[in-house]
């Protein structure tokens, strides 16, 4: 059956509109920006562990055994040469801004000295055990992944014993203690600076008080990373504390370069 010239007309019109209407919705779906879903990284607990040796001289005025004060100036060779032991390791755990850590520090030296006489005595020996253990937590003001500034607060404990022994003459055998322990609070700031891909800047201040008049804390160091799981760091600190209760004095300032090494896990 043939259409006539009108029917045609209208049937032509008619697939214009269809075509039309096709393209027009083939081209909104072209142009419908695909929806990307970024799915967030939880934060993962991270672990450090930094054993080190710090070359300290001790300097300032102390006290025990009712004695008056007396004031010393050691060097870190005077200490070396009448070190028994010592350990000393920073210890660290961080979860997204929130981090968490611990400094500890022992040391226990000894020496003998000889008396003029050796009626009372023939030698001497001076002992000393110093025990320090931070702990803190922090809150990273900033937060890159070229660095971070933590705002740190805590409490460090102090325990220091000091003891005379006596061989010889008439206080053969004799030994005599005087020791003290006590807690004051911290609050500070510490922080990491990344220079290079290996190259970091790495320091510490702290100060507060408690049992102490004064206790203060101040590192600086560079650091050197072979991987991503150990690095290496030197640097400088100096450490204060004034504690006196009674006839005990402990107000010294160590300070010395620091030698460590740095796991991460």
């Amino acid at each position: 059956m043939r259409l006539n010239h009108c029917a045609r007309v209208a049937v032509l019109t008619a697939g214009l509109a269809v075509a039309g209407t096709s393209h027009g919705r083939a081209a909104d779906i072209a142009t419908v920006p695909e929806t990307v879903v970024v799915e967030e990284v939880a934060p993962a607990w991270t672990f450090v562990v930094a054993p080190y040796f710090w070359l300290a001289g001790l300097s300032g005025d102390v006290a025990s055994f009712g004695a008056p004060p007396v004031n010393v100036d050691v060097n870190f060779s005077d200490i070396l040469d009448a070190l028994d032991f010592g350990g000393m390791a920073v210890a660290e755990a961080r979860y997204g801004r929130f981090s968490f850590s611990a400094d500890l520090l022992y040391l226990k030296v000894s020496t003998d000295k000889a008396t003029p006489f050796g009626i009372i005595a023939s030698s001497v020996g001076l002992g000393n055990e110093t025990f320090e253990l931070s702990a803190l937590a922090g809150y990273a003001l900033i937060d890159t992944p070229n660095g971070h500034l933590d705002i740190v607060g805590g409490a460090r404990v102090w325990s220091v014993d000091n003891s005379l022994s006596f061989s010889g003459g008439i206080l053969n055998g004799r030994r005599v203690s005087d020791s003290a322990t006590w807690v004051d609070a911290l609050v500070g700031l510490r922080g990491r600076a990344n220079i290079t891909e290996r190259i970091h800047l790495t320091g510490w201040a702290l100060a507060g008080a408690g049992a102490a008049d004064s206790d203060w804390d101040l590192f600086g160091g560079i650091g050197y990373s072979f991987n991503d799981r150990f690095s290496a760091v030197l640097g400088y600190r100096a450490a204060g504390v004034d504690y006196s209760d009674g006839p005990f004095l402990f107000d010294v300032v160590m300070q010395g370069p620091v030698a460590g090494v740095v796991l991460r896990f």
